[in-house]
């Protein structure tokens, strides 16, 4: 299917739920027609441009549910010790139900099995399998892995060695795009030096791959596996006069990796659909805090599609994510 086809079905099945809930009495969100508004939250787990989609499809959905009032809330350094302080804050608050991006999901399954003795809890966007969360909403990491992998392979068909940037390895969306992406090169001439992490700092994960261009002279491609480490990358290899020799493949869609894509300094970037992680997650909490728990799957997995975006796709795409920015 067409990246046209398959933007224009999203937005099809978008417009269907808007409708549905209209004709159903649907109004703005946090507007009371009877009975206790329901307090949702959704958390993420960092401070990037990545997340202002998301927060559009939560407005969305909040807008189109009554008696709901949805708060966003993103940890200003993202550490698992700050999603703490802000589960602990809206448990205070008295919230129905909250959607978390863990960033170390291991580590913090016994903080999300205490949440959910007291609410209700979704994973998005990084799931935590082994706790007591209800669904998963977003992407399959793995398949997202693959499709990176792909697109590694089309970059650079010769082989040779290349590095990859993420801010940390301990999150589960971060693990499960390099097990895909491990698979999709397995039996290639392509060889992963290593992954380098920096915490979510931006000044860091740049520092990285200019590090990386100095010790590794023989590297041929960058990939960058969190939003922000595409323009890292990308930053890093302009100051180095390295654009077009080495091969960047990222994730996401933030302004500059798509700029980049758009001129050709990057090759490609797999795009999740972050618009429809506040959106599901927060229609679906609604849904079960109102008694139905039919749209939460045997598998407690609702996975979003992903999309690779190049440079012949890529003016398409941003008109339509800028749409779902207000822009």
């Amino acid at each position: 299917m067409s990246l046209t086809k398959r933007i224009a079905l999203a937005g099809a099945c978008l417009l269907l739920a808007s409708a549905c809930n209209q004709n159903s009495g649907g109004s703005s969100g946090g507007g009371s027609s009877g009975g206790s508004t329901k307090k949702l939250a959704f958390v993420t787990n960092n401070a990037s441009d990545f997340w202002t989609i998301a927060r559009k499809g939560c407005e969305k959905a909040d807008a189109e549910l009554n008696d709901v009032s949805v708060e966003f809330r993103i940890p200003a350094d993202g550490t698992a010790a700050e999603q703490k302080r802000i589960a602990d804050d809206l448990l205070a608050k008295g919230i129905d139900g909250i959607a978390i991006s863990p960033v170390d999901p291991e580590n913090q399954t016994q903080l999300i099995n205490d949440v959910a003795k007291q609410t209700l809890v979704f994973t998005h966007d990084s799931d935590a399998p082994k706790s007591e969360r209800a669904c998963y909403v977003g992407t399959d990491n793995v398949a997202a892995g693959r499709e990176a992998g792909g697109l590694i392979k089309e970059a650079i068909p010769q082989g040779g060695k290349i590095m990859l940037f993420v801010g940390k390895t301990d999150a589960r969306n971060a693990q499960e795009r390099l097990q895909g992406i491990r698979e999709a090169l397995q039996g290639s001439n392509i060889q992963i030096i290593d992954v380098r992490t920096d915490d979510t700092d931006r000044v860091r994960a740049k520092s990285n791959v200019s590090d990386t261009l100095v010790k590794y002279q023989d590297v041929v491609g960058l990939v960058g596996l969190w939003s922000y480490n595409g323009p890292a990358i990308l930053n890093a290899v302009r100051d180095a006069g390295k654009v077009g020799q080495v091969k960047i493949v990222a994730f996401d869609e933030e302004d500059e990796t798509l700029a980049g894509v758009k001129e050709g300094a990057i090759y490609g970037t797999v795009v999740q659909q972050p618009y429809e992680f506040g959106y599901r997650a927060i229609k679906m909490m609604a849904q079960v805090q109102a008694g139905d728990k039919s749209a939460i799957p045997p598998s407690k997995q609702v996975f979003i599609p992903t999309l690779t975006i190049k440079r012949d796709s890529v003016e398409e795409f941003t008109k339509k994510v800028n749409g779902l920015r207000g822009r």
